[in-house]
């Protein structure tokens, strides 16, 4: 029975695991035989401890069960490919029966099979997201350290990325992450460190560095603006990434929070994330057909989202149909020098 339910943040950034108590709690409740139990959700380590309690305390005579760890990590918009070829499979389980049964279960999937224990297993999504968080968070600082001298952060990405020891994944400077996993993983491994009596520093660096670059982001829109009432400010990108429409803790939506507490008026367009953001951004929001539309009149362009559409706009119609040619690239999209020949007023990130 693999466990797949949501694993949402506490305020505090605990995971709240209400729905893995109550499932564990229905299967116990069923039991007819031998059953596996897979935590398949993202969970700080002992959940699997605490599964086989709530078992036993349901069952109360000597139940015929194993809990087993078995963590995904599939990337939104590549769920399916990421399934079928994984990089790795991680197994967690004290249980022979358990590694037996889903051996046989993943033997069709050609891919290295990393055995542990259920602890180390559990432990193994949370550093893995935390990681890759880190990376995204040092390259940001970078950038920020870039900006104040006058280098540029792409080419200081592309001469470590070269490095084998370093790899050329997550080295991309610009807005912050957001999603459903870094944001929610990283708070929960600080408050999972807290909990054992360790302060990871660390991780709340990292949480603090993502949360600079939106103001970052900020304080280069007022330095073209000045004040923001009533002044129309275009968006290129809602989504936290590319190829989903997924909103959750995006940059874009912080970003436009704050816009519209001063009262700006705002143009966006996003191929996917329209619908979902419609709902948080009723108001003072007009929500375009097409990324040109969003252009119209507007006193400032910011791209927020690295959408392959937009890498291939006609950047002289984008000039042509700005009120001002403004252009906050907060993904680095577009080449400075190409877009100061067009006449753009261009900043990216850490150029």
């Amino acid at each position: 029975i693999f466990i797949c339910v949501g694993t949402p943040s506490k305020p505090d950034g605990e995971a709240d695991l209400s729905a893995i108590e109550a499932v564990t709690a229905e299967v116990a409740k069923a039991m007819n035989g031998y059953k596996l139990l897979v935590e398949k959700s993202t969970v700080p380590v002992m959940t699997g401890e605490w599964m086989k309690r709530t078992i036993n305390l349901i069952r109360k005579k000597n139940a015929d069960f194993d809990v087993a760890a078995n963590p995904e990590f599939l990337k939104e918009g590549s769920a399916i490919s990421d399934f079928m070829k994984p990089e790795r499979i991680v197994i967690g389980t004290e249980s022979e029966r358990a590694k037996k049964i889903l051996e046989e279960i993943y033997q069709p999937i050609k891919a290295p099979i990393i055995f542990t224990d259920v602890k180390s297993a559990e432990l193994i999504k949370h550093a893995s997201n935390s990681f890759l968080a880190v990376k995204i968070s040092y390259i940001n600082a970078i950038s920020q350290i870039c900006e104040k001298v006058g280098a540029d952060v792409e080419s200081i990405a592309k001469g470590m990325g070269y490095d084998s020891r370093i790899g050329k994944a997550f080295l991309s400077p610009g807005v912050g992450y957001g999603g459903s996993c870094f944001p929610k993983d990283v708070a929960a491994f600080i408050h999972l460190a807290k909990e054992v009596g360790y302060d990871f520093s660390l991780l709340k660096a990292v949480q603090k560095i993502n949360q600079e670059q939106i103001s970052l982001i900020f304080k280069k829109i007022k330095k073209y603006l000045w004040t923001l009432k009533n002044k129309k400010i275009g968006i290129l990108g809602l989504s936290f990434k590319p190829d989903t429409d997924d909103i959750r803790e995006a940059p874009s939506l912080k970003i436009m929070e704050r816009l519209l507490s001063e009262e700006a008026i705002l143009s966006v367009y996003d191929p996917k994330a329209m619908e979902e953001t419609k709902k948080i951004f009723p108001r003072r929001t007009i929500y375009c057909k097409n990324p040109y539309q969003v252009c119209k009149g507007a006193e400032l362009l910011l791209v927020l989202t690295e959408w392959e559409e937009f890498k291939k706009l006609d950047l002289k119609r984008v000039k042509k149909l700005l009120g001002k040619p403004h252009l906050i690239d907060g993904r680095n999209i577009y080449e400075p020098e190409k877009m100061k020949k067009l006449g753009f007023v261009y900043e990216g990130v850490g150029r």
